[in-house]
């Protein structure tokens, strides 16, 4: 390859990254100064009283509500840290833990994951109802699973090893934490980009795409949102729904395709790094891996049987935008 076009490579792959970036940030800046306020006035504790009554319906204390509200408003670490104020005052059991965590799980940092779902196309409050019904209906799941077979009523371990220390706490402390973190999204986006290009022009793509197109092709998920459907799935919504953007503004991407991708990517994302974080806490990896990844097939299955047989003006009008 002459040096002209790697430079010119290169270069695209760099303005590529800049308006990918800069897409996801213009979401993400106000919605991050809106949850910082909710933070600083201490407004998160009334939602957690809302969702008291909830809790309890799935076998949970009321007190739990606020370690939900706390992650479906910040993210899962802010929930941990809810979580990590309530456990030196009780103890709960691993069924417990699991639950809580498949909550968290399914639905977190609900305020830039919608907005960046509504960007790539899906309504917003559609997929807020989908993260949040569909978290509900998991946890209830597993109450009733382990209600009556008895199973992980043992007191839950906490693995402190895995915590996220708070370094600084002060408005500068969070002001340089966000800096850092959009810094850091701003490498993965780019290492994301070379790599689906990469993998583009070495064919892997379409061998990606025809190995998975069985499986993912039973959930109505079409061979154009695959690569970038496995990597929300496995690395998170937040590079999933950023790819469907730019994917979006490049190319026509069918709308329901794009829906069914992210309600998929909505149920089941970093299947990794936030299923150890849950295990940190003491919840069982069955629960936590193996159920949400069963779980999030079967509800997208069955999201795509029910809209296809929907009337597609339907569909259009209150499903994407």
């Amino acid at each position: 390859m002459r040096f002209p076009d790697l430079y010119l490579i290169i270069r695209q792959l760099f303005i590529d990254t800049y308006k990918t970036a800069i897409n996801l940030f213009k979401i993400m800046v106000p919605v991050s100064i809106v949850v910082k306020l909710l933070e600083y006035f201490d407004l998160i504790k009334y939602i957690g009283k809302v969702l008291s009554p909830l809790m309890q319906c799935i076998g949970l204390p009321g007190e739990m509500g606020l370690v939900w509200a706390s992650t479906m408003i910040t993210n899962i670490y802010g929930g941990m840290l809810t979580y990590f104020t309530l456990q030196a005052h009780h103890q709960y059991s691993t069924a417990q833990i699991t639950i809580m965590c498949a909550l968290m799980l399914v639905a977190h940092t609900l305020p830039v994951e919608l907005r960046v779902a509504q960007k790539a196309g899906v309504n917003l409050l559609v997929m807020f109802l989908v993260r949040f019904v569909f978290a509900f209906l998991s946890g209830f799941i597993l109450n009733l699973i382990y209600t009556y077979t008895g199973t992980l009523q043992e007191n839950a371990v906490l693995s402190v090893q895995l915590i996220k220390p708070i370094t600084d706490p002060s408005l500068m402390g969070w002001l340089l934490g966000e800096l850092e973190r959009y810094g850091k999204i701003t490498v993965y986006i780019f290492a994301l980009i070379s790599l689906m290009k990469i993998l583009h022009v070495t064919g892997f793509i379409n061998l990606l795409s025809n190995s998975l197109k069985p499986i993912l092709g039973i959930l109505g998920i079409s061979k154009a949102v695959i690569p970038i459907t496995v990597i929300g799935s496995t690395l998170g919504i937040l590079y999933g729904g950023a790819l469907i953007i730019k994917e979006s503004e490049e190319k026509q991407l069918p709308k329901m395709e794009v829906f069914y991708a992210m309600t998929l990517m909505g149920l089941c994302h970093s299947l990794i790094e936030d299923s150890i974080l849950m295990m940190s806490l003491g919840a069982h990896y069955t629960g936590v891996f193996i159920f949400r990844m069963t779980f999030a097939f079967l509800m997208t299955f069955l999201i795509v049987r029910v809209t296809k047989a929907l009337p597609k003006k339907w569909c259009d009008k209150y499903l994407v935008n």
